[in-house]
């Protein structure tokens, strides 16, 4: 169990907002397998209030499945009012249980204008854009971070304070600089010495790639929970791993046809709402990832990042099962 505010989750790993992967469909899945909390993809605040009514891109980043479970709006901006208002006029439409506002993320063309990681190089701005979040929303509002800029600047412990002052309802904390992107070992240690100074609740985030390595993070840090990003992608297992885990009942191994029968469930639910021209080039990182650790996955890449129909992927997917043999199935 884990809380935030009067949130009250049934767990304590969490999917992670990942831009091209945690679309609508993959939330739904991860949750079914246990996920008590997923997250939309990253939307601009500035880019959500100037859209259009009928902006496709923007309800697609909003679309929630039905049964989908608890689903929190991440937004990102450096404009306090407009991180607000979006998140006001968002709520007024969709039931996202907390606001998260991202003030990690490495990518160039976000920090480039001052948001993401970016923020963490101006802490004043970063609260003034919490406490007004935090002031107009009836949702818990959260943030998610690095353990600083670069080496030089390494900040997590003042600037997740600063945060917790302003109202921030909860942090998370991904173990890297900004300057390390996703290279290198996160740095575990940073995330336990800003749980150890924090009243709210901390999550850790970086490197959680196994079952094993989420509870050894929760257990290295002491934090309230983990946020699951890539060792997600094409494993919403984890978190029924994690279930699991926390019941005592031993893990559940899943073989190739299992395993591709959900990324065929996965690719009809994209068809169904996207339509299949939009759905075939969008699955195609997600079957990679799917079909990952199978005998011949390499080679049905190649196909499946040539298929244009849904019926080629699936004849990918029956194929790649038909070349399994048990003594080669990944557990």
């Amino acid at each position: 169990m884990m809380q935030i505010s009067s949130l009250q989750l049934t767990g304590w790993a969490v999917l992670a907002p990942m831009a091209g992967v945690t679309d609508a469909p993959f939330r739904l899945l991860c949750h079914e397998q246990g996920a008590p909390l997923t997250y939309t993809e990253m939307i601009s605040a500035k880019g959500y209030l100037c859209a259009p009514a009928d902006n496709r891109a923007q309800r697609d980043l909003l679309h929630t499945e039905p049964g989908a479970g608890p689903t929190a709006l991440q937004l990102f901006g450096t404009d306090v009012q407009s991180v607000s208002a979006a998140a006001q006029r968002i709520l007024e439409n969709h039931a996202f249980c907390l606001v998260d506002i991202n003030m990690g993320c490495p990518a160039p063309k976000i920090t480039a204008s001052g948001a993401g990681s970016a923020l963490m190089r101006d802490v004043r701005l970063a609260a003034r854009i919490v406490r007004a979040a935090a002031s107009a929303l009836a949702v818990p509002v959260t943030i998610k971070m690095r353990i600083g800029w670069d080496d030089a600047q390494r900040n997590a412990v003042d600037f997740a304070l600063a945060m917790e002052e302003s109202g921030a309802a909860a942090v998370t904390v991904h173990g890297r600089t900004r300057a390390q992107q996703y290279a290198g070992t996160a740095n575990w240690d940073a995330i336990g010495e800003v749980k150890a100074r924090l009243r709210i609740p901390v999550l850790g985030n970086g490197d959680a790639f196994t079952v094993a390595d989420a509870a050894a993070l929760r257990a290295h840090t002491g934090c309230d929970g983990v946020m699951i990003g890539r060792g997600a992608m094409g494993n919403p297992w984890i978190f029924d791993g994690i279930r699991r885990l926390d019941a005592g009942i031993p893990p559940r191994n899943r073989d190739a046809a299992e395993k591709l029968a959900l990324a065929a469930r996965h690719l009809d639910m994209m068809v169904a709402w996207k339509g299949e021209p939009a759905a075939v080039p969008e699955m195609r990182k997600h079957m990679a990832w799917y079909c990952k650790g199978l005998h011949g996955a390499a080679r049905m890449r190649v196909r499946i990042n040539s298929a244009q129909s849904a019926a080629e992927m699936r004849g990918c997917l029956n194929e790649l099962v038909s070349l399994q043999q048990p003594d080669r199935l990944r557990p």
